[in-house]
């Protein structure tokens, strides 16, 4: 007896997508294929899933180089001013271009300086300076260790969403879709208690920060709390825990954006977060070294 693409991918918890290249790589004992198709046998077992171990190693060469950047550390004030300052910039330009804001690197740079840039949109200059406010803020947050709440997160969309005063760290009250993707956002009248329960679930969940991060940020997500700028937000509560368990920053950067598209996808259809944790890995990695080269020639 054998089973279609779509039942394995059921029956294991996996996307087609998923159970498609484990039968075309032979990891499927019997499945065969059957012209566009494959034939799984009924009774075969979902296979090993060999992504796993290269996340593990993943965390643990984050785990290692947190180590020694904490014995390596301080920095001084200023060299931590320096580098979240140019940092500030290119996160501020990748997290709003991901959001379709039209200002380049250069132009989101001026307009952090007090500069107009002719001919591109208000609502675009006032989306930098909110952004860059909201990151400012994240930061003091960081400095005195205050917990995540709905509250908190409430207060960081009311800086990010500088150009829809009406809008500003309240929770929508109409539905909303979001055209491609594969799952649209809960109705007005659940926001609130499934915040209630995404919180909660965040602070029960004993996994590494990388890992509950990549879960918690997919599923803030999914919610889509706001009737805009939830995605500048959600990248923001990421720093935010991020920084209050000693990590640096990062930043998604638009280049990468169809990777951070399909990992949300991945979720969605197969309830696999293990892209999302290698996209937030990969950057924390990358942020860690970057780090630790300046405290390694000091």
């Amino acid at each position: 007896m054998y089973i279609n693409v779509k039942e394995a991918a059921e029956k294991w918890g996996i996307s087609d997508r998923r159970v498609r290249i484990l039968c075309s790589e032979g990891k499927i004992p019997g499945a065969y294929q059957k012209g566009r198709g494959w034939n799984i046998p009924a009774d075969a077992v979902k296979p090993k899933d060999g992504r796993y171990k290269s996340s593990i190693s993943l965390l643990e060469s984050i785990d290692q180089k947190k180590k020694e950047l904490d014995s390596l550390r301080p920095l001084t004030e200023g060299e931590v001013s320096r580098l979240l300052e140019e940092f500030t910039v290119e996160y501020t330009y990748n997290s709003n271009a991901i959001e379709g804001n039209t200002l380049t690197l250069r132009e989101t740079d001026l307009v952090l300086r007090g500069l107009t840039i002719d001919q591109k949109p208000l609502k675009d200059h006032m989306e930098a300076v909110g952004h860059k406010e909201a990151f400012d803020f994240v930061r003091e947050l960081v400095k005195d260790n205050i917990p995540m709440t709905e509250r908190i997160i409430q207060q960081i969309h009311y800086l990010v969403l500088a150009d829809k005063q009406d809008d500003r760290g309240v929770y929508r009250r109409i539905p909303v879709r979001i055209m491609g993707a594969q799952h649209q956002p809960v109705q007005p009248y659940l926001i609130q208690p499934r915040m209630e329960q995404l919180m909660y679930s965040y602070n029960e969940n004993n996994e590494h920060v990388v890992t509950k991060l990549a879960r918690f940020h997919i599923e803030f997500e999914g919610i889509h709390p706001f009737i805009d700028g939830n995605g500048r937000t959600g990248r923001l509560l990421v720093n935010l825990e991020l920084m209050k368990a000693g990590y640096p920053p990062i930043d998604i950067k638009f280049t990468d954006r169809m990777a951070y598209y399909n990992a949300f996808d991945a979720y969605h259809i197969g309830h696999d977060p293990s892209l999302m944790e290698k996209l937030f890995g990969t950057y924390v990695e990358e942020r860690l070294n970057t780090y630790l080269s300046i405290l390694r020639e000091k």
